[in-house]
């Protein structure tokens, strides 16, 4: 019996644009965006500020040096955010009705500072709610310095949360993510980025 939901953030919860974060680090001088971003797991100093090993700080500078100009923590920010394609009312309707019905809501995201900045805020749902609002946990790539697909930071979840995987859920856009969560006992669902998994999450709830 299911009683826990584990959500990613990226593709589930929120949908998210690759091509066009491309388009706004690549306007920042980053001509080979694509080298680093990428819709599930980044490379190079951007998948080093999501697993935590330099600070968004660290990160402006490194940047700054990358494309030979300085640029601000907004100016990243909105590049960052340029993922950000929209926030389903449906999907924060289906939480809050998860929520409701007595399952603990989770998150886990390979993400960072810039994007959990407005995640955080009250500009979240566009109502004046953060995601705090919406989640019993939230468990963060930066924070806790490991990033999906690692087996381990889904091990440190279900031990911090004292849930058992048979009894939990995790919903996630990316395969990779999704396979190795199922090797440790998690029941899964990998639904497409943007896709409208409201009603197909009571299937693996029964």
């Amino acid at each position: 019996m299911i009683k826990n939901i584990i959500f990613d953030l990226g593709g589930v919860i929120i949908t998210i644009n690759h091509e066009n974060a491309l388009r706004q680090f690549k306007a920042l001088g980053l001509e080979n965006a694509e080298e680093y971003l990428d819709p599930y797991t980044q490379k190079g100093m951007f998948g080093d500020l999501e697993q935590g090993k330099i600070t968004a700080d660290d990160f402006v500078g490194n940047f700054s040096q990358l494309v030979g100009k300085d640029v601000s923590f907004e100016t990243c920010r909105h590049a960052w955010l340029g993922y950000l394609e929209n926030l389903p009312q449906r999907n924060l309707e289906a939480l809050t009705e998860l929520r409701q019905k007595g399952y603990r809501i989770i998150l886990l995201s390979n993400t960072n500072p810039f994007m959990m900045s407005w995640a955080e805020s009250d500009a979240f749902d566009g109502n004046g709610h953060s995601i705090h609002d919406y989640f019993d946990a939230l468990y963060m790539s930066y924070k806790e310095k490991m990033m999906k697909p690692d087996m381990n930071f889904f091990r440190q979840v279900l031990l911090r949360e004292n849930i058992f995987p048979a009894e939990t859920l995790f919903v996630d856009d990316g395969p990779r993510n999704v396979a190795a969560a199922s090797q440790i006992g998690i029941r899964t669902f990998c639904p497409e980025n943007g896709a409208d998994w409201t009603t197909e999450i009571y299937n693996y709830l029964k």
